[in-house]
């Protein structure tokens, strides 16, 4: 398997395609249930069962195998050279092209790329393969473009203007004749859209659909990253007037439809910036001595009504995307931050999950429905955290959120610590059971009244952070088991996390040996126990964020799906995302299928559902992406006034062109690049994660600790470059 084709497959999802066509090709002219198929290839348990039935669905709707009759299954009849497949462009123009079910990469040299860019979906013809080489092909058609707009600088000529577009990826400019270049000016950034690539023309035809401004201004490089990623940075005209229209008053006759709680004891704990408050947790004690807590999350879905321009454009966004600098919402701030936002003292629509749990934290009995709620109180988590740590109510004014000192009544103090035990016990349960534990530091920037940061911050989750993730983690899981057990079985949500990749395990297991820690490969408990080890181990050495970096890169990533296979990461059976549908389409999607199941409602279309949460899933790799790349851009500018300065850094990652540092006090990452490296010629050893002098055997090896300086900031491209001193002499990582 091709180092690509590993960072984007899952292994065993590969095996599983793998025996279906060793299965299929053996005996063509045969049909086979999947039953059949799962006795020959040895499948046994229930997720690779699954698993199969998934993939055999998905290759006979891509046509690759025949459905003869409803549930069996045979070969195609002749087999072709030419295949289906997403391009991975590199940015010296070569490609590879990564097919479903095919364990290699078919490798296409840039004379053949044939004008498709990066991630479009291609006919590619596989030339046949030569002994000991690699698959190669030449692109044959461009079946569908991943995009069309891109964001480049302007080259302004006479006549017309050349577009050079700024992700290094795209190997040609676009040619704009001077009718199509609206307000745009020589040197300006814009977003471009292709309109048509003539034959015989060297670059693709376009025209300039928005001026972001000039490179390197704060707010066009932040649109630009937006952009990039076909997200927007503001909501349509009409979209913000439907959502002005709303009535978002509290009315009488919906109070009656719902379940009461406005004089339950509520409180909401967020971050001390927060905006919208979509969760709060209510609590009482029963007569029994049980305790009842509500989960109570903002009812989005019901102002956000189905097949309208608003539900539309939620929809479309499907997330809220967090940059440094703001939030771009997926819904419009009357929403986000008014009605839905649960702010004290002020009576609000909620769907909630209300649990009975006794001492020991065990659900006695459950309960879901629409509420109302009048929240009593609002704290950041610093203040909750005071109260943990103190068991006392008096929040001192440097924490405060309300400028002064103030007392927290003894009923919202007893709330907290019963609440921050039952958290505690539940956590504790969680990883007992397999649960993996990711505490990753998260750097912060604080920025001044012109989005310069100033300094760095790291974000850490007390108890307080904990608290809430808990109950929000009960709520999740109890919703998604009470739709998930229901027979006859019901369409649902659920938010799943497959098993990680075992030779990335493997990979980990090596890097980890150097500083001393193994995992366990015994089981899969054995397995998830050493992680959490590894993990706990780690914490404040300075290895850290390069461990925790590498253990969530074995991971599968999350997704949403109509089809439950349990979240390996969490050990649930069963899980959803309830908990936020201010920034998350998914719960309100939800939302909108618990009401719909608890009024008695038939099952909801699969296929309708599997669609919404193919693009949700999407759209969070996108926004995941737009706010890492926000983070470097803030980095980059952070770094710009410290040229003078040396830093200790850590090495993170190591390549055939360089390797990248992170420094230690800030977590800024930068490259230097393995040309500028003095003192001898250094190749990359790909199996020892190091580069290695040729004449001197000089190592510098993934987790060495080494001293740099900045060489050059590069706001447009967003590149970090490192100068290498050398090897930090006066303390080793490995100590």
């Amino acid at each position: 398997m091709s180092k690509r084709n590993k960072k984007a497959k899952n292994h065993r999802k590969n095996e599983i395609t793998k025996g279906i066509f060793t299965v299929l090709e053996k005996d063509p002219k045969k049909s086979f249930t999947y039953k059949q198929i799962a006795s020959r290839i040895h499948i046994t348990d229930a997720h690779d069962r699954n698993q199969l039935i998934k993939r055999l669905v998905q290759l006979k709707e891509k046509k690759r195998i025949l459905e003869e009759t409803r549930g069996h299954y045979k070969a195609v009849a002749s087999t072709k050279t030419y295949q289906t497949g997403t391009v991975d462009l590199t940015s010296r123009g070569n490609a590879y092209i990564v097919i479903e079910g095919m364990d290699d990469d078919v490798f296409i040299p840039n004379n053949k790329v044939n004008k498709a860019f990066h991630k479009d979906t291609v006919e590619v013809y596989v030339f046949p393969q030569r002994k000991g080489k690699k698959l190669e092909g030449e692109i044959t058609k461009i079946v569908e473009r991943y995009k069309t707009e891109f964001v480049g600088i302007v080259d302004m000529q006479k006549d017309f203007a050349f577009i050079r577009p700024t992700d290094p990826r795209m190997y040609t400019d676009i040619f704009v004749s001077k009718d199509k270049v609206g307000k745009a000016e020589d040197g300006d950034k814009v977003i471009v859209e292709i309109t048509e690539w003539p034959d015989r023309t060297d670059s693709p035809f376009g025209e300039i659909k928005e001026v972001l401004g000039k490179p390197g201004e704060h707010n066009t490089e932040i649109h630009s990253i937006l952009a990039e990623y076909g997200l927007p940075h503001e909501f349509p005209l009409e979209v913000e007037r439907y959502a002005q229209q709303l009535d978002t008053s509290i009315k009488e006759e919906e109070i009656a439809k719902r379940r009461d709680m406005r004089n339950v004891l509520t409180c909401t704990i967020d971050p001390k910036d927060a905006k919208d408050f979509d969760d709060a947790l209510s609590f009482q004690i029963l007569e029994n001595g049980n305790y009842e807590i509500g989960v109570h999350i903002a009812d989005v879905s019901h102002y956000l009504q189905e097949d309208t321009i608003l539900d539309d454009e939620a929809y479309e966004r499907a997330t809220s995307v967090y940059l440094v600098d703001r939030v771009v919402p997926m819904l419009p701030e009357i929403l986000s931050n008014n009605a839905c936002s649960l702010r004290p003292n002020e009576e609000k629509y909620t769907f909630s999950a209300v649990f009975e749990i006794d001492k020991k934290a065990n659900v006695i009995n459950e309960w879901f429905g629409r509420t109302v709620i009048n929240s009593n109180e609002r704290f950041a988590y610093e203040e909750a955290q005071h109260i943990i740590e103190t068991k006392q109510g008096d929040i001192p004014k440097e924490i405060s959120i309300r400028n002064s000192s103030y007392i927290v009544s003894d009923e919202v103090v007893k709330a907290t610590l019963v609440m921050d035990d039952l958290a505690k016990i539940m956590r504790g349960r969680r990883m007992n059971s397999g649960a993996i534990s990711f505490d990753k530091v998260e750097v912060r920037f604080n920025l001044n009244e012109e989005s310069e940061p100033t300094s760095v911050y790291f974000k850490e989750a007390k108890d307080a952070n904990k608290l809430i993730e808990e109950f929000m983690l009960l709520a999740n899981r109890k919703v998604a088991a009470f739709i998930g057990k229901q027979k006859p079985e019901k369409t649902f949500v659920y938010r799943i996390h497959d098993d990680p990749n075992e030779e990335k395990l493997l990979a980990l297991n090596g890097v980890i040996s150097r500083f001393g820690h193994k995992l366990d490969f015994k089981d899969k408990k054995s397995i998830s126990a050493s992680l959490n080890k590894l993990l706990e181990d780690v914490k404040g050495q300075k290895e850290q964020n390069l461990v925790d970096t590498l253990a969530i890169r074995t991971m599968s990533k999350a997704t949403y799906t109509t089809k439950n296979i349990g979240h390996y990461g969490l050990a649930f059976d069963y899980y959803s995302h309830f908990t936020s549908p201010i920034r998350r389409y998914p719960d309100v999607m939800v939302h909108r299928l618990l009401q719909h199941y608890l009024d008695g409602g038939k099952t909801a279309n699969a296929e309708a559902y599997e669609e919404k949460c193919k693009h949700s899933s999407e759209m969070e790799i996108l926004a995941s992406r737009a706010e890492r790349d926000s983070i470097k851009y803030m980095q980059i500018k952070f770094m710009q006034d410290r040229q003078d300065k040396e830093f200790v850094g850590v090495i993170s990652g190591v390549t055939e062109w360089g390797i990248y540092v992170e420094i230690i006090e800030n977590k800024c990452e930068g490259m230097v690049n393995i040309r500028d490296i003095k003192g001898d010629y250094y190749i990359f050893d790909e199996k020892e994660y190091a580069i290695v002098g040729e004449r001197t055997n000089k190592t510098y090896q993934l987790g060495d600790e080494v001293v740099v300086m900045v060489k050059n900031t590069d706001l447009i491209k967003r590149h970090l470059d490192f100068s290498l001193i050398g090897i930090n002499e006066k303390v080793s990582i490995l100590e």
